[in-house]
């Protein structure tokens, strides 16, 4: 198989991978996204796989930039595309275009990555698996900051949700894409019919694991701004788990 820096990928949006609008549900694009990413690493000889056989490392994403345009729907086929800017001392970039098959794009994101020692689970700096890319670009999908995120300043307590085994990847810790699931969970079924998100970042901060409590806490005193800032927290140790800001609008203005 040939070594290309940006990979593409179809998908067809199955019945599973929408809400009750019928489109695409923002967990299942960051699925999509998990996906081309893995097959896109494996394309580069960089694979989940070949990370632990060689190097000892796996990979770990830790923040993600996302701008949706529009969302897919139902049984609408997308292409996926997504390439590697250069790498950092500490980190990957990995970018991502979601496009129809006009080739117009819908969903932009930009992401950060890091690979971690399996055995003393430190950060490993990016030349230890020595990439090597065959085209190399630092053209990003958006111009976007993704630094540090803070609350607004009334932060409140929304739910608790207990970490069990559905919600659990292969690396036996919290899945990236269930994040999301339960910051739209924060959120009734009424908020999701009148309003829909435009953007969002998210930082992972620390591993969630089976068994832990995570609570859920947003701040919406910066709603009038359209914008909502949710964070989840290990209930055993208060550390935080992960913090997001979302940018919202109201459906009847889209």
């Amino acid at each position: 198989m040939k070594r290309v820096s940006l990979y593409k990928k179809k998908y067809r949006v199955q019945l599973s991978d929408v809400d009750f609008t019928r489109k695409l549900k923002l967990s299942t694009l960051f699925n999509y996204f998990q996906e081309t990413a893995s097959m896109a690493s494996d394309n580069l000889d960089m694979g989940i796989d070949t990370l632990e056989q060689k190097y000892g490392v796996a990979w770990a994403l830790i923040r993600v930039g996302v701008e949706i345009i529009r969302n897919p729907d139902w049984n609408e086929e997308i292409i996926i595309e997504t390439w590697p800017p250069e790498p950092n001392k500490f980190d990957f970039p990995r970018d991502f275009i979601v496009r129809d098959l006009d080739g117009n794009p819908i969903i932009k994101a930009i992401s950060t990555w890091i690979i971690f020692d399996l055995k003393t689970r430190k950060i490993r700096k990016s030349e230890v698996i020595e990439p090597n890319y065959p085209e190399k670009t630092k053209k990003r999908a958006l111009d976007w900051e993704l630094g540090n995120l803070k609350h607004f300043g009334n932060l409140q307590p929304v739910y608790k949700k207990v970490i069990g085994y559905s919600d659990i990847d292969f690396n036996g810790h919290l899945n990236n894409s269930k994040y999301i699931d339960f910051m739209m969970d924060c959120f009734s079924v009424e908020n999701h019919k009148k309003y829909s998100v435009r953007s969002m970042q998210i930082n992972y901060i620390n591993e969630a694991l089976p068994g832990d409590t995570l609570v859920l806490l947003r701040d919406i005193s910066d709603i009038d701004e359209n914008y909502i800032y949710i964070e989840g927290i290990n209930e055993k140790d208060n550390k935080a788990i992960f913090k997001a800001k979302i940018r919202i609008q109201p459906k009847n203005e889209i």
